[in-house]
């Protein structure tokens, strides 16, 4: 076995997912090729020798279906020797992407892998795939399906937690990513989207608001009481967890993670091979662990994950400078941090995906390139990244800057 290195990473800016959003007439194939170029050209690197290209894809259907990243690294020029494969797992295929990635490389089965993830959210909505899991009577029965905004105030009402610590959160989260964004913290890594003229469509995450208030989160309505009651799944998340008296209905837009579209791309490879193509690894991969939870409150994974990717790494939670945690509803990271016993100041130190938005097949391998990017700004040494995922499973993974 051979350290699994990461040599780099980039990422497109966040747009809006919706229709007047900044990368709405961006194809996922160009948001594709976008970063699998810019990964090529700031090392001049001889795509020949990337074995593989992995990107999560969470609903592969219509332009995002069709192996987008085999076409994606066409499109962008790539050796037509460079294969390409797209992998769902919910929420967590972008780390997923970077997880096998270091298998096949820590294995000899590749020497440079790119991995990463690609979501137009705008123009492939959410649930476009469609599924067994909450269209399947039978195996919605056996599931206990509820939808994860149900199981996001589940743990809220479970675990006591107020809407007015949840905005908090929400709160800091645009702060910290407005300050990132105004101290350049983004700037190696963030890539800017052009239009097929060489015109800019975005530089930045669209979706960051710098003076977010709780006054201003507590004038918006919780998206998901309705659907609780009138569609009963609060009885049925009550049936599964009948200690919790009535489910209390605390997450809305504006605490859950923002529908975008983006994008990200990461180098990895061995020694030997970065040192034949003059490249200076960044980090190497310590463990990766996924690990599947009870799939009605869904949203707990994390912190199971995390502890069986320190266990493989032999540490503790003392052993991690930093945590990058996917904010995909604002109960998630908090649930983490009391599980684990972790101050929040440790957790999404330059925000989240409350402020800057979950682009499905791509956050995870985002989240792992801004720990990195922050450990080398910090002079820090370790980060753990992890997320929740639907049907109730979490996935995590060690790094270690070099």
């Amino acid at each position: 076995m051979t350290d699994a290195l990461i040599y780099d990473h980039v990422r497109t800016p966040r747009g809006r997912g919706k229709p007047d959003g900044a990368l709405h007439e961006v194809t996922s194939i160009h948001l594709g090729a976008t970063v699998l170029s810019a990964l090529r050209d700031r090392h001049q690197l001889d795509t020949s020798l990337v074995d593989d290209v992995i990107f999560g894809v969470v609903a592969p259907v219509g332009e995002q279906g069709q192996c987008l990243p085999r076409l994606a690294a066409i499109a962008a020029g790539y050796s037509e020797k460079t294969a390409g494969v797209q992998i769902n797992r919910f929420c967590g295929s972008g780390l997923e992407s970077v997880n096998m990635a270091a298998g096949k490389v820590a294995a000899g089965g590749a020497d440079f892998v790119v991995a990463g993830g690609c979501e137009s959210m705008s123009r492939v909505p959410i649930l476009s795939d469609g599924g067994a899991w909450s269209t399947d009577p039978a195996l919605a029965y056996t599931a206990n399906f509820i939808p994860q905004g149900i199981s996001a105030d589940l743990m809220a009402s479970k675990y006591g937690y107020r809407r007015e610590q949840l905005d908090d959160l929400a709160v800091e989260s645009h702060r910290r990513a407005a300050h990132a964004w105004a101290d350049g913290r983004f700037n190696r890594s963030v890539v800017t989207v052009r239009d097929l003229l060489g015109e800019i469509l975005l530089e930045r995450d669209e979706t960051v608001r710098a003076g977010c208030t709780r006054a201003d989160l507590s004038k918006l309505k919780a998206s998901f009481a309705e659907l609780g009651v009138k569609a009963g799944f609060d009885a049925l998340a009550i049936a599964r967890y009948p200690d919790v008296e009535r489910v209390i209905h605390v997450h809305h837009a504006g605490n859950s993670s923002g529908i975008v579209d983006g994008a990200c791309a990461m180098l990895i490879g061995s020694k030997a091979a970065g040192a034949a193509a003059g490249l200076r690894p960044r980090a190497r991969i310590r463990a990766f662990a996924e690990i599947g939870s009870e799939p009605t409150i869904m949203l707990t994974g994390p912190a199971y994950a995390a502890e069986k990717a320190l266990k493989k790494a032999g540490m503790s939670v003392h052993d991690i400078d930093l945590f990058e945690v996917n904010e995909a509803f604002a109960a998630v990271p908090m649930r983490f941090a009391e599980v684990l016993g972790i101050d929040p100041a440790r957790i999404n130190v330059n925000g989240g995906a409350i402020a800057m938005g979950h682009p499905l097949g791509a956050t995870g391998a985002i989240i792992l390139g801004t720990a990195l990017d922050e450990l080398e700004r910090s002079g820090k040494s370790t980060a753990l990244a992890t997320l929740c995922i639907g049907a109730g499973m979490g996935v995590a993974t060690i790094i270690e800057r070099i």
